[in-house]
């Protein structure tokens, strides 16, 4: 049974030996946030619940999705294709003929009933409702670096609705506090939270806009997932769990979120009511510059009594966002498959902070073959933000960067099979774009090369051991230590 808030989660982490408790007393002015970046840079360490936070009787859960096995555990799947699977089996399905026909795929009809939100009129997140007394200080908020601006939400989950369709959308953004009633939403132009707020400002209106902070794992997981164009966020994150997410009424917006949750903040924001954000230290390992950005202000919160505050630690690379990232890149490629059958593994390394890098092999049939993922690649959603593409051959192992590298530099000739692509758009927070979301995209075509694509010479023969050597040395391998 999927996880049904962050508390059930927590639960799960101590029993399987990947939760640390610390009951000394902290600071969340800097040292919440070192503690969290040792641990993630260590390695395999534990997820860590601060029990004892100056200021606040909340709880700060940190590192909570930050190995392969902690995402396997809240996932609850040790194959994330699974879920980009799910998908596209959705996207395929087709209404049979004939009455025998219809009745066998009942099954799977009320299978996809239950993907879909549940609508309750209360829940946990409505235990306490803070209008008027509602403040943005009464949460634990992170200060990540000495140098930066002043607190802010790293693992909110901003709710906004499609002004047209209604269609919902869950985004991870940076949220600098000012006061009590007010932070800055920075939401970067390419994301969809963003391009919800640019068509209502188009007609000079507010956008109403919820924050949740805390979640069942599959949601928080959602919020971060670049999901199709037209999905609804809660579909995805049920079909994610399998299973429908409970949803309640905000109480000054009219915007739902999940009924599970730890902790909502109700209210808009205003296009009017700009104001300098940042600078910030982020994933990327470098201080991003201060940028004008909107204003969130605050009407109301809803919360339990004893909220947990589920953050993460941004910094240089890797952390906590690689493994999420890596679940993103598995439970993805289904859908990349889908629009581009000769991909066949996909990679995008955590040192490349997500849009930096991406390593995709195919099974190649024609000439600039490679070419044409990339240019594919290029045009799906979030993939447009990807600075560099290596493609290579079935053969190689994207996720090996050893032999990823033997790709590049014994198939691509740096004249003939490098592309690279001016005046394209680029992800804000990039430290070397010459400017704020425009530069320049690397293709790398480390497939091997055929006459028709310029490749004059005789193909080199790879140099692989005989069957015959090889099972021979297999045979005896146990012999040839046996002495030692």
């Amino acid at each position: 049974m999927p996880f049904e808030d962050l508390g059930e989660y927590v639960q799960a982490l101590e029993k399987a030996g990947e939760l640390r408790r610390v009951r000394a007393k902290v600071s969340a002015d800097l040292e919440v946030a070192e503690i969290m970046r040792r641990l993630m840079y260590q390695k395999d360490q534990p997820a860590v619940l601060f029990e004892n936070v100056e200021g606040t009787s909340m709880q700060i859960l940190g590192n909570a999705f930050g190995t392969m096995r902690r995402l396997q555990i809240a996932l609850e799947s040790d194959d994330f294709t699974e879920i980009g699977t799910r998908i596209t089996e959705l996207t395929r399905m087709k209404m049979p003929s004939g009455m025998l026909n219809k009745l066998k795929m009942l099954p799977k009809l009320s299978e996809i009933g239950e993907y879909g939100p549940k609508y309750v009129d209360s829940g946990p997140v409505t235990e306490i409702v803070e209008t008027d007394r509602a403040s943005l200080n009464s949460m634990p908020v992170l200060k990540s670096f000495a140098g930066d601006a002043g607190r802010f939400i790293t693992f909110g989950m901003t709710v906004t609705k499609h002004p047209e369709t209604e269609i919902r959308n869950l985004g991870v953004y940076r949220i600098q506090i000012i006061d009590d009633k007010h932070a800055i939403m920075h939401w970067q132009t390419h994301k969809r939270g963003a391009q919800h707020f640019k068509m209502l400002k188009e007609q000079n209106k507010k956008i109403e806009v919820a924050i949740v902070i805390g979640a069942d794992p599959a949601t928080v997981f959602s919020a971060v997932a670049p999901v199709p164009e037209g999905m609804d966020k809660y579909l995805f994150a049920g079909i994610a769990r399998k299973k429908g997410v409970k949803l309640v009424k905000c109480k000054t917006v009219d915007l739902e979120v999940p009924a599970n949750a730890e902790i909502v903040l109700e209210g808009f924001v205003d296009p009017n009511d700009m104001r300098m954000e940042g600078p910030f230290g982020d994933h990327t390992g470098y201080y991003t510059p201060a940028e004008p950005f909107p204003t969130f202000t605050l009407t109301g919160i809803m919360r339990r009594k004893n909220p947990i505050y589920l953050t993460t630690v941004v910094g240089k690379p890797v952390l906590e966002d690689a493994y999420i990232g890596k679940v993103i890149e598995r439970s993805f490629l289904p859908l990349i498959q889908m629009f581009h059958p000769e991909v066949v593994d996909f990679s995008m390394p955590g040192a490349g902070w997500f849009q930096g890098l991406a390593i995709i092999s195919i099974k190649k049939t024609y000439p600039g073959q490679a070419k044409k993922v990339m240019m594919g690649l290029w045009g799906m959603g979030q993939l447009a933000l990807t600075k560099m593409f290596v493609v290579v051959d079935s053969d190689v192992n994207v996720h090996d960067m050893d032999d990823v590298i033997w790709a590049v530099t014994t198939r691509a000739d740096p004249a003939r099979d490098t592309v690279i692509i001016d005046n394209a758009p680029t992800d804000t927070l990039d430290p070397a774009s010459p400017l704020v979301n425009l530069g320049s995209k690397m293709g790398i075509d480390a497939t091997q090369k055929t006459k028709e694509e310029g490749y004059m010479r005789e193909v080199q023969r790879l140099a692989v051991v005989d069957e015959e050597t090889k099972a021979l040395v297999d045979r005896r391998w146990k012999e040839y230590f046996s002495g030692t």
